[in-house]
């Protein structure tokens, strides 16, 4: 029994430090990356006025009416 607490600390430790990476790493690959390859591609073509005219014309925006 002498030894077992730290003995099972460094399995425990070694185990937390695995999972947490294992965890950011999926994270990273699995959400991150692909938002923002989605933020990029949505903003390589697009066109604030044409959205705004859109808007306007749908009569979203109260500060400019549609005519």
């Amino acid at each position: 029994m002498r030894g077992l607490l730290a003995k099972r600390m460094k399995f425990h430790l070694l185990g937390a430090f695995l999972v947490s990476m294992g965890s950011a790493a999926l994270y990273k690959f699995g959400v991150a990356e692909p938002r923002k390859r989605a933020y990029a591609d949505f903003y390589r073509n697009y066109n604030p006025m044409k959205d705004f005219e859109a808007m306007k014309a749908a009569g979203v925006l109260e500060c400019a009416p549609a005519k």
